[in-house]
């Protein structure tokens, strides 16, 4: 059975969107499980029906974490299943998602598999991640321009907004690094998994589209909190410590040359870096001279 998890963070009517697309794309036998990081939010129940879960997770616990009960669920249930993982701001494409069991049974040795993304205007948003140690560049690359015809492409990393799980190649539940509240949690997912032996992948033979920053965009200051610490955070455990120090040092920078004109960006990367640095012996000593600790560098 197919598994469409996504998390809900006050997008009841996105989410209905979601689910109409589903309906309207097969008849095959799937389960939606939503994660309901809005507790307050009970319009989400309407949604509830046989083929409908929703999870509570008793607040925001963040994006990874709410996937992570999602994945859990899943898991306890059906060890062998396929979980979608899907925001809730998406709807799918023309392709079907009927074809999705017999191209993971056409290639089982693709535990994670990401696809196309396309946004309302139809504009590409994402055909596949490359990702670059020794510089620090994670980049969105279309892999697929000159394989349309293959089944998949492998990749370093797939967006999580769009991402197929195949459970049965895991010995355990997967699950994402719940310090990554939100961004950068479905790179650091799938480097850890890759770094396990399992292969990764983007395919041309699914597609659906994304409204980017709809749901984040509400809350300006925790996004680029949230970005700021979770870029940081995997600099520190994916590339050399000098390209960290140099980044950790330009977003400083940039940080306090937009407090003149962007002071709501700027307050979100300050409180980002405040606690990247908070958590990081290194990074704590070697900025100690600026005092760039705690809520000093937080002016909200």
């Amino acid at each position: 059975m197919l598994y469409f998890v996504t998390v809900n963070y006050y997008s009841t009517e996105l989410i209905e969107q979601l689910i109409q697309s589903i309906e309207d794309s097969s008849g095959l036998e799937y389960r939606v499980i939503i994660v309901n990081n809005s507790p307050t939010d009970v319009s989400i129940y309407q949604l509830e029906c046989e083929s409908t879960v929703i999870l509570e997770s008793g607040e925001n616990v963040g994006f990874g974490a709410g996937c992570n009960l999602g994945l859990d669920w899943v898991y306890q249930q059906d060890p062998q299943g396929i979980v979608w993982l899907i925001n809730p701001d998406t709807v799918l494409g023309s392709q079907g998602w009927e074809q999705v069991p017999n191209l993971l049974a056409a290639n089982p040795e693709v535990s994670i598999l990401g696809t196309i993304v396309y946004e309302p205007t139809g504009t590409l948003w994402f055909a596949g991640g490359v990702f670059i140690p020794s510089q620090g560049a994670i980049l969105e690359k279309n892999l697929l321009s000159l394989e349309a015809d293959a089944d998949y492409v492998p990749c370093d990393w797939v967006t999580g907004c769009s991402l197929l799980i195949n459970l049965g190649q895991f010995s355990e539940c997967p699950t994402f690094d719940p310090d990554y509240f939100l961004y950068y949690e479905d790179f650091d997912f799938c480097r850890r998994y890759a770094a396990q032996g399992h292969i990764i992948g983007v395919t041309p033979k699914l597609s659906l589209i994304h409204a980017p920053s709809s749901i984040t965009d509400t809350q300006v200051k925790d996004k680029f909190k949230h970005s700021t610490y979770s870029y940081l955070r995997t600099m520190e455990k994916y590339s050399p410590k000098r390209i960290l120090i140099g980044r950790l040092f330009r977003l400083i920078a940039h940080a306090l040359i937009l407090s003149f004109v962007k002071p709501e960006i700027a307050r979100g990367k300050l409180a980002g870096l405040a606690q990247y640095c908070q958590r990081s012996p290194l990074v704590k000593a070697l900025l100690s001279p600026l005092k760039l600790t705690g809520s000093d560098v937080y002016f909200g």
